[in-house]
Protein backbone atom coordinates (compact mmCIF):
# COMPACT_ATOMS: atom_id res chain seq x y z
CA UNK A 1 0.00 0.00 0.00
CA UNK A 2 2.84 2.43 0.67
CA UNK A 3 4.50 1.72 -2.11
CA UNK A 4 1.13 2.19 -4.22
CA UNK A 5 0.94 5.81 -2.68
CA UNK A 6 3.95 6.41 -3.90
CA UNK A 7 3.55 5.83 -7.19
CA UNK A 8 0.23 7.50 -7.23
CA UNK A 9 1.88 11.06 -5.80
CA UNK A 10 4.95 10.37 -8.48
CA UNK A 11 2.84 10.15 -11.23
CA UNK A 12 0.44 12.84 -10.13
CA UNK A 13 3.68 15.21 -9.56
CA UNK A 14 5.01 14.26 -13.18
CA UNK A 15 1.25 14.81 -14.84
CA UNK A 16 1.06 18.15 -13.07
CA UNK A 17 4.10 19.34 -13.64
CA UNK A 18 4.42 18.72 -17.75
CA UNK A 19 2.93 21.19 -19.42
CA UNK A 20 0.34 18.89 -22.08
CA UNK A 21 -1.26 21.05 -25.04
CA UNK A 22 -4.84 22.63 -24.77
CA UNK A 23 -6.48 22.26 -28.04
CA UNK A 24 -9.67 19.61 -27.79
CA UNK A 25 -8.53 17.26 -30.83
CA UNK A 26 -12.13 15.35 -30.28
CA UNK A 27 -14.07 18.70 -31.44
CA UNK A 28 -11.89 19.09 -34.55
CA UNK A 29 -11.87 15.36 -35.22
CA UNK A 30 -15.85 15.88 -35.08
CA UNK A 31 -16.00 19.09 -37.07
CA UNK A 32 -13.73 17.88 -39.66
CA UNK A 33 -15.80 14.31 -39.94
CA UNK A 34 -19.38 16.93 -40.02
CA UNK A 35 -17.46 18.78 -42.93
CA UNK A 36 -15.80 15.66 -45.15
CA UNK A 37 -19.77 14.18 -44.72
CA UNK A 38 -21.14 17.40 -46.25
CA UNK A 39 -18.86 16.86 -49.40
CA UNK A 40 -19.61 13.28 -49.61
CA UNK A 41 -23.00 14.16 -49.99
CA UNK A 42 -22.65 17.35 -52.81
CA UNK A 43 -19.64 15.22 -54.25
CA UNK A 44 -22.03 12.60 -54.01
CA UNK A 45 -24.58 14.44 -56.58
CA UNK A 46 -22.48 16.10 -58.65
CA UNK A 47 -20.49 12.53 -59.57
CA UNK A 48 -23.53 10.18 -60.34
CA UNK A 49 -23.20 9.57 -63.85
CA UNK A 50 -20.34 10.65 -64.21
CA UNK A 51 -17.17 8.30 -64.96
CA UNK A 52 -14.95 9.42 -62.12
CA UNK A 53 -13.60 7.59 -59.15
CA UNK A 54 -16.72 6.75 -56.49
CA UNK A 55 -15.86 8.69 -53.53
CA UNK A 56 -16.91 6.56 -50.39
CA UNK A 57 -17.46 8.52 -46.54
CA UNK A 58 -13.84 9.60 -45.71
CA UNK A 59 -11.94 7.81 -42.45
CA UNK A 60 -10.54 9.98 -39.95
CA UNK A 61 -6.67 8.72 -39.21
CA UNK A 62 -3.47 10.01 -37.92
CA UNK A 63 -2.48 11.53 -34.44
CA UNK A 64 -5.31 13.61 -34.11
CA UNK A 65 -8.04 10.58 -34.83
CA UNK A 66 -5.81 8.43 -32.53
CA UNK A 67 -6.12 11.30 -30.17
CA UNK A 68 -3.14 13.05 -29.48
CA UNK A 69 -0.50 14.87 -31.11
CA UNK A 70 3.23 15.51 -30.91
CA UNK A 71 2.42 19.63 -31.43
CA UNK A 72 -0.02 21.69 -30.18
CA UNK A 73 0.75 24.31 -33.17
CA UNK A 74 0.05 22.89 -36.44
CA UNK A 75 -2.15 19.85 -35.20
CA UNK A 76 -3.33 18.29 -38.95
CA UNK A 77 -6.57 16.64 -39.17
CA UNK A 78 -6.03 13.64 -42.02
CA UNK A 79 -8.86 11.91 -43.34
CA UNK A 80 -8.20 9.16 -46.03
CA UNK A 81 -11.33 8.99 -49.02
CA UNK A 82 -11.28 5.33 -50.38
CA UNK A 83 -12.26 5.45 -54.02
CA UNK A 84 -14.08 2.64 -55.80
CA UNK A 85 -14.54 2.26 -59.62
CA UNK A 86 -17.06 3.46 -61.28
CA UNK A 87 -19.69 2.41 -64.16
CA UNK A 88 -18.22 0.41 -66.95
CA UNK A 89 -14.67 0.03 -64.65
CA UNK A 90 -12.17 -2.21 -62.38
CA UNK A 91 -9.39 -1.56 -60.28
CA UNK A 92 -6.59 -4.31 -59.87
CA UNK A 93 -3.82 -3.37 -57.83
CA UNK A 94 -0.40 -4.89 -59.36
CA UNK A 95 2.61 -4.93 -56.45
CA UNK A 96 6.24 -3.04 -57.74
CA UNK A 97 8.67 -5.20 -57.46
CA UNK A 98 10.95 -2.30 -58.23
CA UNK A 99 10.10 -0.56 -55.24
CA UNK A 100 12.21 0.08 -52.27
CA UNK A 101 12.61 -2.88 -50.27
CA UNK A 102 11.36 -1.53 -46.86
CA UNK A 103 7.95 -0.14 -48.22
CA UNK A 104 5.53 -1.69 -50.47
CA UNK A 105 4.04 0.04 -53.66
CA UNK A 106 1.45 -0.52 -55.90
CA UNK A 107 0.01 0.52 -59.05
CA UNK A 108 -3.75 0.56 -59.65
CA UNK A 109 -4.63 -0.62 -63.53
CA UNK A 110 -7.58 0.80 -64.25
CA UNK A 111 -9.38 -2.00 -66.57
CA UNK A 112 -12.51 -1.27 -68.91
CA UNK A 113 -15.02 -3.52 -68.48
CA UNK A 114 -18.18 -5.11 -70.82
CA UNK A 115 -21.30 -2.90 -69.86
CA UNK A 116 -23.99 -4.25 -73.23
CA UNK A 117 -26.01 -6.93 -70.74
CA UNK A 118 -26.19 -4.61 -67.63
CA UNK A 119 -28.65 -2.63 -66.52
CA UNK A 120 -26.90 0.40 -67.24
CA UNK A 121 -28.21 0.10 -70.62
CA UNK A 122 -31.54 1.23 -68.95
CA UNK A 123 -29.26 4.53 -67.97
CA UNK A 124 -28.46 5.28 -71.56
CA UNK A 125 -25.04 4.14 -70.64
CA UNK A 126 -22.66 2.95 -73.92
CA UNK A 127 -19.90 0.19 -73.41
CA UNK A 128 -17.07 1.52 -73.62
CA UNK A 129 -15.56 -1.74 -74.83
CA UNK A 130 -17.94 -2.22 -77.97
CA UNK A 131 -19.69 1.47 -79.05
CA UNK A 132 -17.69 2.88 -81.80
CA UNK A 133 -15.33 5.95 -80.65
CA UNK A 134 -17.56 8.40 -82.40
CA UNK A 135 -20.51 7.63 -80.91
CA UNK A 136 -18.86 7.26 -77.39
CA UNK A 137 -17.39 10.73 -78.40
CA UNK A 138 -20.42 12.19 -79.38
CA UNK A 139 -22.88 10.75 -76.69
CA UNK A 140 -21.00 9.97 -73.79
CA UNK A 141 -18.29 11.72 -71.31
CA UNK A 142 -14.64 10.09 -71.45
CA UNK A 143 -13.65 7.05 -69.35
CA UNK A 144 -11.84 6.77 -66.68
CA UNK A 145 -8.65 6.07 -68.50
CA UNK A 146 -8.98 9.18 -70.36
CA UNK A 147 -9.27 11.72 -67.68
CA UNK A 148 -7.30 10.44 -64.12
CA UNK A 149 -4.99 8.08 -65.54
CA UNK A 150 -1.61 8.01 -66.99
CA UNK A 151 -1.36 5.32 -69.64
CA UNK A 152 -3.82 1.77 -67.76
CA UNK A 153 -2.67 3.28 -64.52
CA UNK A 154 -4.61 6.05 -62.12
CA UNK A 155 -2.40 8.72 -61.71
CA UNK A 156 -1.80 10.09 -57.97
CA UNK A 157 -1.03 13.64 -59.30
CA UNK A 158 -3.74 14.00 -61.76
CA UNK A 159 -6.30 12.82 -58.92
CA UNK A 160 -4.85 15.16 -56.35
CA UNK A 161 -5.43 18.17 -59.07
CA UNK A 162 -9.01 17.06 -59.38
CA UNK A 163 -10.01 16.70 -56.00
CA UNK A 164 -8.38 20.19 -55.34
CA UNK A 165 -11.31 21.47 -58.06
CA UNK A 166 -13.90 20.00 -56.46
CA UNK A 167 -12.77 20.73 -52.93
CA UNK A 168 -13.22 24.81 -55.06
CA UNK A 169 -16.36 24.20 -56.45
CA UNK A 170 -18.19 22.43 -53.76
CA UNK A 171 -16.93 24.78 -50.92
CA UNK A 172 -19.96 27.89 -51.84
CA UNK A 173 -22.56 25.13 -51.65
CA UNK A 174 -21.76 23.47 -47.70
CA UNK A 175 -23.05 25.44 -45.15
CA UNK A 176 -19.72 25.77 -43.07
CA UNK A 177 -18.71 28.33 -46.08
CA UNK A 178 -20.59 31.06 -44.34
CA UNK A 179 -19.15 31.28 -41.39
CA UNK A 180 -15.40 30.02 -42.57
CA UNK A 181 -12.73 30.90 -44.86
CA UNK A 182 -11.34 28.34 -46.91
CA UNK A 183 -7.44 28.98 -48.02
CA UNK A 184 -5.56 25.52 -50.70
CA UNK A 185 -2.27 24.78 -49.81
CA UNK A 186 -0.17 23.30 -52.32
CA UNK A 187 0.36 19.42 -52.19
CA UNK A 188 0.81 17.46 -55.15
CA UNK A 189 -0.43 13.72 -53.67
CA UNK A 190 -3.22 14.92 -51.49
CA UNK A 191 -5.78 17.83 -51.27
CA UNK A 192 -4.65 20.02 -48.31
CA UNK A 193 -6.61 23.19 -47.16
CA UNK A 194 -6.90 25.57 -44.16
CA UNK A 195 -10.41 26.78 -42.92
CA UNK A 196 -10.50 29.59 -40.45
CA UNK A 197 -13.24 31.48 -38.85
CA UNK A 198 -12.97 34.84 -36.71
CA UNK A 199 -11.82 31.71 -33.52
CA UNK A 200 -10.44 28.90 -34.76
CA UNK A 201 -8.44 27.55 -37.73
CA UNK A 202 -8.17 23.67 -38.65
CA UNK A 203 -5.37 22.34 -40.84
CA UNK A 204 -7.08 19.30 -42.62
CA UNK A 205 -5.20 16.95 -45.37
CA UNK A 206 -7.75 14.57 -47.62
CA UNK A 207 -5.70 11.06 -48.56
CA UNK A 208 -7.66 9.41 -51.41
CA UNK A 209 -6.91 5.38 -51.86
CA UNK A 210 -7.83 2.41 -53.03
CA UNK A 211 -8.87 -0.55 -50.47
CA UNK A 212 -7.07 -3.92 -50.62
CA UNK A 213 -10.17 -6.46 -50.70
CA UNK A 214 -12.34 -5.67 -47.50
CA UNK A 215 -9.39 -5.49 -45.38
CA UNK A 216 -8.65 -2.31 -43.24
CA UNK A 217 -5.42 -2.00 -45.51
CA UNK A 218 -5.24 0.33 -48.25
CA UNK A 219 -3.51 2.19 -51.10
CA UNK A 220 -2.79 5.41 -50.88
CA UNK A 221 -1.57 8.81 -51.80
CA UNK A 222 0.55 9.63 -49.20
CA UNK A 223 3.51 11.03 -49.84
CA UNK A 224 6.23 8.45 -50.78
CA UNK A 225 10.31 9.02 -50.87
CA UNK A 226 12.02 11.56 -53.48
CA UNK A 227 10.54 11.05 -56.42
CA UNK A 228 8.03 8.62 -56.22
CA UNK A 229 6.50 7.84 -59.56
CA UNK A 230 3.14 9.39 -59.82
CA UNK A 231 1.68 5.99 -60.87
CA UNK A 232 2.86 4.96 -57.74
CA UNK A 233 0.82 4.24 -54.36
CA UNK A 234 2.26 3.53 -51.33
CA UNK A 235 0.47 0.90 -49.30
CA UNK A 236 -0.38 2.37 -45.72
CA UNK A 237 -1.49 1.01 -42.34
CA UNK A 238 -3.26 4.20 -40.88
CA UNK A 239 -6.70 2.88 -40.98
CA UNK A 240 -5.38 -0.30 -38.93
CA UNK A 241 -3.57 2.07 -36.51
CA UNK A 242 -6.51 4.03 -35.62
CA UNK A 243 -8.53 0.54 -35.33
CA UNK A 244 -5.81 -0.39 -33.01
CA UNK A 245 -5.79 3.22 -30.81
CA UNK A 246 -9.86 2.97 -30.71
CA UNK A 247 -9.97 -1.04 -29.38
CA UNK A 248 -7.34 0.32 -26.70
CA UNK A 249 -9.30 3.57 -26.27
CA UNK A 250 -12.37 1.25 -25.61
CA UNK A 251 -10.66 -0.87 -22.64
CA UNK A 252 -8.59 1.49 -21.07
CA UNK A 253 -9.97 3.09 -17.68
CA UNK A 254 -10.94 6.47 -17.74
CA UNK A 255 -7.67 7.51 -16.21
CA UNK A 256 -5.25 6.17 -18.47
CA UNK A 257 -2.41 8.10 -19.53
CA UNK A 258 -0.76 5.86 -22.62
CA UNK A 259 -2.20 8.76 -24.81
CA UNK A 260 -0.29 11.48 -22.77
CA UNK A 261 2.47 8.81 -22.76
CA UNK A 262 2.83 8.86 -26.28
CA UNK A 263 2.06 12.59 -26.79
CA UNK A 264 5.11 13.07 -24.37
CA UNK A 265 7.95 11.10 -26.07
CA UNK A 266 6.54 12.52 -29.42
CA UNK A 267 7.18 15.68 -28.12
CA UNK A 268 10.40 15.14 -26.51
CA UNK A 269 11.78 13.68 -29.77
CA UNK A 270 11.67 17.14 -31.87
CA UNK A 271 14.64 18.02 -33.19
CA UNK A 272 16.15 14.90 -32.77
CA UNK A 273 16.76 12.00 -35.57
CA UNK A 274 13.71 9.95 -33.81
CA UNK A 275 10.57 10.15 -35.83
CA UNK A 276 7.54 10.68 -34.02
CA UNK A 277 6.39 7.28 -36.13
CA UNK A 278 9.12 5.39 -34.15
CA UNK A 279 7.25 6.50 -30.62
CA UNK A 280 4.31 6.16 -31.88
CA UNK A 281 5.63 2.37 -33.09
CA UNK A 282 7.50 1.54 -29.66
CA UNK A 283 4.13 3.00 -27.53
CA UNK A 284 1.64 0.29 -29.84
CA UNK A 285 3.88 -2.27 -29.72
CA UNK A 286 3.64 -1.52 -25.41
CA UNK A 287 0.03 -1.56 -25.61
CA UNK A 288 -0.24 -4.63 -27.18
CA UNK A 289 1.71 -6.46 -24.51
CA UNK A 290 0.98 -3.98 -21.47
CA UNK A 291 -2.79 -4.88 -20.10
CA UNK A 292 -4.38 -1.57 -20.07
CA UNK A 293 -4.76 -1.50 -16.72
CA UNK A 294 -1.44 -0.98 -16.25
CA UNK A 295 -1.20 2.28 -18.00
CA UNK A 296 -2.97 4.50 -15.19
CA UNK A 297 -1.54 7.32 -12.88
CA UNK A 298 0.12 5.19 -10.45
CA UNK A 299 1.91 3.33 -13.30
CA UNK A 300 3.08 6.84 -15.18
CA UNK A 301 6.65 6.17 -14.45
CA UNK A 302 7.06 2.79 -14.89
CA UNK A 303 5.40 3.31 -18.40
CA UNK A 304 7.52 6.83 -19.17
CA UNK A 305 10.62 3.74 -18.43
CA UNK A 306 9.28 0.83 -19.88
CA UNK A 307 9.01 3.14 -23.38
CA UNK A 308 12.75 4.82 -22.78
CA UNK A 309 13.85 1.16 -22.28
CA UNK A 310 12.63 0.16 -25.30
CA UNK A 311 13.89 2.51 -27.70
CA UNK A 312 17.07 1.81 -25.81
CA UNK A 313 16.83 -2.18 -26.59
CA UNK A 314 15.77 -1.50 -30.37
CA UNK A 315 18.68 0.99 -30.44
CA UNK A 316 20.94 -1.66 -29.36
CA UNK A 317 19.94 -4.80 -31.42
CA UNK A 318 19.50 -2.16 -35.00
CA UNK A 319 15.74 -3.84 -35.34
CA UNK A 320 12.23 -2.34 -34.84
CA UNK A 321 9.40 -4.50 -36.02
CA UNK A 322 6.95 -2.84 -38.55
CA UNK A 323 3.83 -2.85 -35.50
CA UNK A 324 0.91 -3.82 -38.48
CA UNK A 325 2.79 -6.12 -40.83
CA UNK A 326 3.49 -9.32 -39.94
CA UNK A 327 1.71 -8.93 -36.31
CA UNK A 328 -0.21 -12.10 -35.35
CA UNK A 329 -1.63 -10.31 -32.22
CA UNK A 330 -3.65 -7.62 -33.58
CA UNK A 331 -7.32 -7.54 -32.19
CA UNK A 332 -9.93 -9.31 -33.91
CA UNK A 333 -11.50 -6.43 -35.28
CA UNK A 334 -8.35 -5.70 -37.71
CA UNK A 335 -8.80 -7.24 -40.70
CA UNK A 336 -4.99 -7.61 -42.33
CA UNK A 337 -4.97 -9.36 -46.48
CA UNK A 338 -3.16 -12.63 -46.25
CA UNK A 339 0.11 -11.45 -47.05
CA UNK A 340 0.68 -8.49 -45.13
CA UNK A 341 -0.77 -10.98 -41.87
CA UNK A 342 2.36 -13.57 -43.09
CA UNK A 343 5.35 -11.12 -44.08
CA UNK A 344 7.86 -10.49 -42.40
CA UNK A 345 7.93 -7.72 -40.37
CA UNK A 346 10.19 -4.27 -41.85
CA UNK A 347 12.73 -3.26 -40.12
CA UNK A 348 12.26 0.64 -38.89
CA UNK A 349 16.30 0.22 -37.95
CA UNK A 350 17.26 -1.06 -41.36
CA UNK A 351 19.57 1.90 -41.85
CA UNK A 352 21.20 1.35 -38.68
CA UNK A 353 21.88 -2.05 -39.43
CA UNK A 354 24.01 -0.42 -42.51
CA UNK A 355 25.58 2.44 -41.38
CA UNK A 356 27.22 2.26 -38.24
CA UNK A 357 27.84 5.95 -37.99
CA UNK A 358 23.84 6.49 -37.76
CA UNK A 359 23.83 4.14 -35.19
CA UNK A 360 26.09 5.48 -32.97
CA UNK A 361 24.24 9.11 -33.41
CA UNK A 362 20.77 7.03 -32.69
CA UNK A 363 22.58 6.03 -29.72
CA UNK A 364 23.90 9.51 -29.16
CA UNK A 365 20.59 11.12 -29.27
CA UNK A 366 19.12 8.33 -27.00
CA UNK A 367 21.22 9.43 -24.33
CA UNK A 368 20.36 13.52 -25.07
CA UNK A 369 16.75 11.80 -25.03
Amino acid sequence: EVDDRVQENIGRMLVERIQWPVQDLQAGCEWTTDLMDNYTVYLGHILSNSFYPVLQRAIGVGSAFEGWSPREQDVVYRVLIPMTPPRGHSFHLELDSAGQRHARNFRVRVQLECTCSREQQAEAMLCFLHHPEEELRRNQDPSLLATLCTGSYLDVQKTACWFYQLVRAVWPALPQSHNWHLVLLPSTRSCQFKVTSSRESFRIEMLFGVRRGDSDIFVSSQPGYAGTPSTLWLETYDVAEMKFFKHIARQAPPDSLHLRCLQLFSHLQLGMGFSTYTMKTIVMHLLNIIPVSQWCRRHFLRQLMDISESLLLSLEVKRLNHFIVGNQRLPEEITLPPDVQTAEPPNLFHRLVMDPVAHSQGIGEYLDL
